[in-house]
């Protein structure tokens, strides 16, 4: 059995994406975004709980692809993972000890810029080959 990335029960996961998607709702830019896409809160919920699961806990309960599910939006930006970042950064740091808020943070923000940087080069870069700078 391959021990958790770090300290958390999978109780506190649950918790984290709960009280992020709450505050995802509410916000002005990525609320309208995830509102579009998700139909039903408590699947999502379940299976982003489940990627977590699987990411930290090394659960196998996941399945997804979210580069794929992020480029088939349509509608996801590289601008918004800064403020869905903070979001989340902000919600580690309400729900869970320091240690833990840490680690979890530093996994999230991989993530996250391997997940913005496939919307940049796949998505919204001009046609054309590369413009060196």
């Amino acid at each position: 059995m391959i021990p958790p990335r770090f300290s958390v029960t999978p109780e506190q996961i649950d918790r984290v994406v709960a009280v992020f998607y709450a505050a995802i709702r509410r916000h002005e830019v990525l609320g309208p975004i995830f509102a579009g896409h998700v139909t039903d809160w408590p699947e999502h919920e379940e299976k982003i709980a489940r990627f977590w699961k699987n990411a930290i806990l090394y659960e196998r309960n996941y399945d997804g692809n979210p580069m794929q599910v992020h480029m088939r939006a349509g509608d996801v930006r590289a601008q918004h993972f800064a403020p869905w970042l903070m979001l989340f950064d902000e919600t580690l740091r309400r729900t869970l000890p320091d240690d833990a808020a840490r680690a979890w943070s530093e996994l999230a923000h991989r993530i996250g810029a391997g997940l913005r940087m496939g919307v940049e080069d796949l998505r919204e870069r001009a046609p054309g080959p590369p413009v060196l700078k």
